[in-house]
């Protein structure tokens, strides 16, 4: 074994023949490209910035879809309730209707009952018939005006025509049987006599002689 001198010596002449010293080696990274590693920065923030307005997009289009969402429920939640009212609506008019007859009952029976005898009866009858009236009115019932009222086809029937001169021509003397209105609403019409100008007496002997 050579002596540790003789392998220092050895050592150190290899590496001058070879040119190479310790100092001179290129360390890592000292060569590497200052522009290629800013094109690489910049496209990681542009991935990044990608990729976050792919998120927002894709928050904004949840955001946008739980807003229809919403308003479809409350659409849906108003359309029943809606149509709930309507139901509801329609079973208090048949109802109601249906009440009317025994409601012209009561006028019937109040209009013809003038015996003294029954005057109790009467004063019964009465009460009956206005708490019944009080009872369909708060449900919407309104009864329609007739009589000194011009004639008007959507809540007057005509029945007869009456000559006279005492009123004008197209309207309403005489009641046959009332109508009424249910939340606005023609619920019967009104059974009604109607004036009309009498005819000259030159064109009633015309008739006659014809």
């Amino acid at each position: 074994m050579a002596p540790r001198g003789d392998r220092e010596k050895e050592n150190s002449k290899r590496s001058e023949g070879t040119g190479e010293s310790r100092d001179e080696r290129p360390l890592e990274g000292a060569d590497a490209d200052p522009e290629s590693a800013n094109r690489e920065n910049e496209a990681g923030v542009a991935a990044l910035a990608d990729k976050i307005q792919k998120l927002t997009a894709e928050k904004q289009e949840l955001m946008n879809t739980l807003v229809r969402r919403q308003a479809d429920f409350e659409n849906s939640r108003k359309r029943v309730e809606k149509e709930r009212q309507q139901e509801r609506h329609r079973a208090v008019e048949s109802l109601v209707e249906q009440i009317l007859p025994v409601l012209d009952a009561f006028d019937r029976a109040l209009a013809g009952s003038e015996d003294p005898t029954y005057a109790e009866y009467h004063k019964g009858f009465e009460l009956i018939r206005r708490q019944l009236w009080e009872t369909l009115a708060k449900q919407g019932l309104v009864r329609i005006e007739a009589i000194g009222q011009e004639f008007n086809p959507h809540f007057h029937h005509a029945i007869e025509r009456v000559e006279t001169e005492e009123h004008a021509e197209g309207i309403v003397v005489g009641e046959l049987q009332p109508g009424y209105l249910f939340h606005d609403r023609v619920l019967r019409p009104a059974m009604v006599r109607v004036a009309s100008a009498p005819e000259s007496k030159s064109l009633r002997a015309l008739k006659r002689e014809n």
